[in-house]
């Protein structure tokens, strides 16, 4: 037969588990809720300053016209062939930007891309073959 104690220990046991739980929960979302208020807050108060700059952010202002194509035109000329991944890196070091963020560096990849195939359709870069599955870019 247990004591009126251990009986008394274990209910209050059992609510304290359920409130850690439901706190947990709450936790869990208010988390999230943050995450996604700060994610907004880093878009809307974008000052366009490319050292801040998340793989989020609205990328239409963060280059001047042809700036990219500039800088991928630079690389190549003086590198030779680059792949899409390795130019992505180059543009992310001369705009200033982190190169440690895996997931900006696929956006501005993904973005190369666009610039790269438009100048690849007028004959001035063209496509050297592939590389890990990755396009490899030359000069013409």
């Amino acid at each position: 037969m247990k004591s009126r104690t251990v009986e008394s220990l274990q209910v209050k046991k059992a609510e304290i588990e359920w409130a850690v739980k439901a706190y947990g929960e709450k936790l869990h979302q208010a988390q999230a809720d943050l995450a996604h208020v700060t994610a907004a807050l880093a878009i809307f108060a974008a000052t366009g300053d490319r050292k801040a700059t998340t793989a989020y952010a609205n990328f239409n202002g963060i280059w001047k016209p042809r700036e990219l194509l500039a800088l991928c035109t630079g690389f190549l000329e003086s590198e030779g062939q680059l792949s899409t991944r390795e130019l992505a890196q180059r543009v992310l070091t001369a705009s200033g930007m982190d190169t440690r963020d895996k997931v900006l560096a696929k956006v501005v990849a993904n973005k190369l891309v666009y610039v790269l195939r438009a100048q690849e359709k007028r004959g001035k870069i063209g496509r050297a073959g592939m590389r890990a599955d990755v396009c490899v870019w030359r000069h013409i």
